[in-house]
């Protein structure tokens, strides 16, 4: 198709090579430009350039060395709270350093003026090559499944009678601030459908009183419970639904966890695709069953924090996530199919690039993989300002913005908003695309039953239904439109305790959650459970048992909630930071809960909460102590917010604040060098306890992730035993960084104008990298000691349905989508009403003129006029069905050999054969060693045994064939099914 002269190649309308034009130019053309490659995925050959030590480096690394420090020296913690102007460009993923946002693009574009002699200049001035991702239109209509039909008819009624202006307002934010909640959308008053209220996030409910600081997504996986998974999530939905919130954003399942260091991994619940996959629709299932839509995010390899979003970091555009159809299949999407599997409402695509096209503007994967191959029936919101461009990003999949804004945060410049209500009248957006856009978000309202006004009352005037609390203040009476110059103000909030009580209490389940997320992964000589009583084993038999405590992370520092979105690492560590964060109602300490644990009679606590021991201190506190226990920890976070040099991704994964050199001064000086040391450490991820992990006197480590509210409480029932030590590993310890390999790291310098990532690991990250190149971790993925002791016996394997090599063919539509009539409205429908109040910065769906409608050629990106042929991997929610026929069931039996009750967690690993060659492309397939593929948690009393069946499906069992474009099972050699307790141990295995 033709293109209008000047317009940017690249289909998401990145346009910065021609950022000397006015703010609104520019905005004008992100809106308007829609090129797209036609390179198909699977031609794209991915190449190794991770930045070099050139010239392009060299000034990266000086230019954010500076950036780094001007930050820290620029940090105003007096006006970043709720309701502040700080406080609002820092929310979510916006350019929270505002000025320092512009001073370092100001910077770079000095740099590369003063290069500019030397042919520099053009890295900054270009945009990104045209788009990697090859297209796939149009946008599939949504209502082709049968359980979702009669969701679809009732949608496809009421929007029948909406007006142009009430779809845009369907599909459109308000504006950062401008209602109470982080995403807003407007109502369809003429027929009925409310303005709907989106909420962060993954862990508990960001900005919002009385509710639940849950255990974090890292320690959800690390319990490996499948019931505890749904339950957190109903609980969580339910906190939802009593506070007004109709779409909860979470849960997280991107990142992956591709780096140890990557700052939000801690919001998903580990590195491998089947144990985030499984957590994930659980939390899904559970937080739909309380009548709230959830939100699979971020669609996809948002991998890390540096450079994730355009100007965030000083440059113009975000990252490329550079990865082939294989890798995107077996890994990063695998638990956005089951999400979508299991009926998710809601997708939220991410900030990054994916194969130079930006993930919202990325027809391939939204349009292609997520609505025609993964049969998704919701619809697709952008992560707060990750929409770059207008109808090319409505063109290729997206059907709402958020939270509104355009390409600058909160500047009231809609890329949809009158935009889309334009592009609709003139023709340039097919109105069969915007129907179906409003169709999808009103059809999973009510697929949610959210049109059930008992349960949902409608808000007010109507009703006393909606939000009943503020994102943006902690007063009872405040602005309804709080970023606006509107100064009517109302009761905002209203401070219902949604926390549940007695035995439904859901601080009782955060603590259930968060002591079977903690992870035993030494206990030398059985020092664990300890006694209240303290032990026999003390330096003084006359005295009472002494026990220290040290580490800020025993203690309360200023209070959990004492630094916004919990962006520093103070007192004890429960979460990470950023919009995945929540605020706490409270958290019990370790100090405290250890205090009240043990016996005040026959044990003395002494505690020292710091990281620095004074040197007067070791002889009188550190030499005569019978045990001592040490909390260290380690924090990142969303990389809109930074503390002490760390921006979201971590900079190493060692101990913080000094807490190798806590532990190593503790375990030598303990009883003078005599006493038992037990470590625990907090974390956000993996850490490196190498400098202390072998010293004789530390004789039990937990790893205790990231607890939530009931932090101490959890701890203390495990340290003695009140249950079993039954969490595992959700990812691999190393003993180094480098041991994760060159796909391990993050980048911390641009490598480019726009930074490319390229993943050419493959498969291979965390286990798979360990177990591909034969390296010993510290502690393997799965692992985790239990106080009692387990045995795996009697494996049998049961054929279900014989192999072949694809699955059944593509089902027809279950159901017919919804068909409108095309006419276009007059364009004078769409005007401002008159003497209508437009309030400052909100965004509306109304146009100024009829003048501004004008019918010309529009240009459409590349293979906008190529229909794309079905795929054949799909057919149903989560993909073709017979992907999930059961073709072996694997029965195992286990015991509790030990003398006490406990839980242990069997892990099934799939090993594929050798020598596989795709018949299509003639590749040899490689693949890893083992890969999880199922898993149960089950709880024995002593001696007692149980049977447990796993079955595995055709889609365990098959690879991504790039040259077909769908699954292929090997039908040639033999897989190997291995059993156990972790990825390194697996006592029994069986080949079919």
């Amino acid at each position: 198709m033709t293109r209008t002269s000047g317009l940017s190649p690249t289909r998401e309308g990145l346009l910065h090579d021609r950022w000397d034009g006015s703010q609104q130019k520019f905005h004008d053309d992100a809106y308007r430009s829609s090129g797209e490659s036609d390179r198909r995925l699977d031609e794209l050959e991915i190449h190794d350039d991770r930045p070099k030590q050139g010239i392009f480096a060299t000034w990266a690394q000086r230019l954010f060395g500076r950036y780094q420090t001007a930050e820290r020296n620029y940090k105003d913690r007096k006006d970043t709270g709720r309701g502040s102007l700080a406080g609002k460009l820092k929310a979510r993923g916006c350019c929270s350093r505002y000025k320092i946002c512009f001073i370092t693009t100001g910077a770079l574009l000095a740099l590369f003026l003063i290069a500019s002699g030397s042919g520099v200049f053009w890295v900054y001035k270009t945009a990104p090559k045209d788009g990697q991702s090859p297209p796939s239109y149009p946008s599939p209509r949504g209502g082709t499944v049968k359980s979702w039909e009669e969701s679809y008819k009732k949608a496809a009624v009421m929007v029948q009678k909406m007006t142009v202006v009430e779809k845009v307002n369907v599909t459109s934010g308000t504006g950062w601030s401008q209602d109470l909640c982080v995403g807003n959308t407007a109502p369809a008053n003429g027929v009925g459908f409310p303005a709907l209220c989106l909420q962060d996030g993954p862990l508990g409910l960001r900005f919002v009183d009385h509710s639940t600081a849950f255990p974090a997504g890292i320690t959800v996986g690390a319990t490996w419970n499948k019931d505890l998974m749904y339950r957190k999530g109903k609980a969580h939905g339910l906190e939802a639904k009593l506070k007004g919130v109709n779409i909860l954003l979470g849960p997280a399942m991107g990142p992956l966890g591709r780096m140890p260091a990557g700052g939000r991994n801690w919001e998903g619940f580990g590195p491998d695709p089947v144990l985030q996959a499984v957590a994930a629709s659980e939390e899904i299932k559970g937080i739909q069953d309380s009548g709230v839509i959830a939100t699979a995010k971020h669609l996809v390899a948002n991998e890390q924090e540096h450079f994730r979003q355009s100007f965030e970091w000083g440059l113009p555009n975000a990252l490329s996530s550079n990865l082939d159809d294989r890798t995107l299949h077996e890994l990063y999407l695998w638990p956005f199919a089951e999400s979508v599997r299991a009926g998710v409402g809601s997708v939220m695509c991410s900030y990054n690039l994916v194969n130079n096209s930006y993930a919202c503007g990325n027809s391939k994967l939204m349009n292609g993989i997520l609505k025609d191959e993964l049969g998704f029936q919701g619809f697709v919101q952008s992560d707060w300002l990750a929409q770059r461009s207008g109808v090319a990003s409505a063109l290729a999949g997206l059907d709402m913005t958020m939270p509104g804004d355009g390409l600058l945060w909160a500047d009231g410049k809609s890329l949809f908003g009158p935009r889309l209500t334009e592009a609709a009248l003139n023709g340039s957006l097919p109105l069969e695309r915007l129907n179906d856009m409003a169709t999808r978000v009103v059809a999973a309202w009510y697929q949610l039953k959210q049109d059930n006004r008992t349960q949902w009352p409608p808000p007010p005037p109507e009703g006393k239904g909606g939000p009943n609390f503020s994102s943006f203040t902690h007063d009872k009476i405040g602005l309804i439109h709080p970023g606006s110059d509107d100064k009517t103000k109302a009761e905002v909030n209203k401070f219902i305790d949604v926390q549940g009580k007695g035995n439904n209490s859901h601080g009782l389940l955060a603590k259930h959650i968060a002591s079977e997320g903690t992870v035993l992964v030494k206990n030398e000589g059985g020092i664990l459970p300890l006694s209240k009583r303290g032990s026999s084993k003390k330096r003084d038999a006359a005295a009472k048992y002494r026990v220290a405590i040290f580490g800020e992370d025993a203690g309360p520092g200023d209070g959990p909630n004492a630094c916004p979105d919990r962006s520093c690492n103070q007192g004890t560590l429960g979460s990470g930071w950023g919009s995945g964060a929540a605020d706490f109602p409270y958290l019990i300490t370790p100090l405290e809960a250890l205090q009240s644990a043990f016996d005040s009679d026959s044990v003395e606590i002494t505690p020292l909460l710091s990281n620095d021991i004074p040197v007067k201190a070791s002889s009188s506190l550190l030499h005569d102590q019978d045990l001592c226990i040490v909390f260290v920890n380690s924090d990142g976070g969303e990389g809109f917010e930074s503390w002490n040099g760390i921006r979201g991704d971590r900079n190493d994964l060692f101990p913080q604040k000094g807490g190798d050199q806590l532990v190593q001064k503790v375990a030598q000086g303990c009883g003078k060098g005599k006493s038992d040391t037990i470590v625990v450490v907090h974390a956000v991820g993996p850490v490196v306890l190498e400098r202390w992990i072998d010293l004789p006197n530390v004789k039990a480590v937990l790893l205790a992730n990231l607890p939530g509210q009931e932090s101490g409480n959890a701890l203390a029932d495990v340290l003695f035993g009140e249950v079993d030590a039954s969490g595992r590993l959700p990812y691999t310890v190393g003993k180094y960084l480098s041991d994760y390999g060159p796909g391990g790291q993050v980048m911390y310098y641009p490598n480019g104008v726009v930074p490319q990532q390229h993943f050419t690991e493959r498969l291979y990250i965390d286990y798979r990298h360990f177990d591909k190149h034969d390296i010993k971790p510290r502690y393997e993925f799965g692992f985790g000691l239990s106080y009692t002791t387990f045995e795996f016996s009697n494996l049998s394997l049961t054929e279900k349905k014989p192999k072949s090599a694809l699955p059944a063919p593509r089902l027809d539509p279950q159901a017919e989508p919804p068909a409108y009539p095309s006419d276009l409205p007059d364009p004078s429908t769409a005007l401002f009403p008159p003497n209508f109040r437009k309030l400052k910065g909100r965004i509306y769906p109304y146009i100024s003129s009829t003048s501004d409608i004008t019918l010309g050629k529009y240009p459409y990106p590349k293979g906008y006029d190529q229909v794309q042929p079905p795929s054949p991997a799909g057919g149903a929610e989560g993909g073709n069905p017979d992907l999930y026929t059961p073709h072996l069931s694997v029965k195992i039996s286990l015991k509790n050999t030990g003398n006490r009750k406990g839980k242990q967690v069997v892990q099934v690993y799939v090993s594929f054969p050798e020598g596989v060659v795709d018949a299509s492309t003639g590749d040899k397939i490689d693949f890893p060693a083992r890969q999880l593929r199922g898993f149960e948690k089950l709880e024995l009393e002593a001696s007692k045994s149980q049977d447990i069946e796993i079955e595995l499906t055709r889609k365990d069992f098959s690879y991504w064939s790039r040259g077909l474009g769908n699954w292929v099972m090997p039908t040639e050699g033999k897989f190997t099914i291995s059993i156990g307790a972790s990825s390194r141990d697996l006592p029994v295995s069986a080949q079919w």
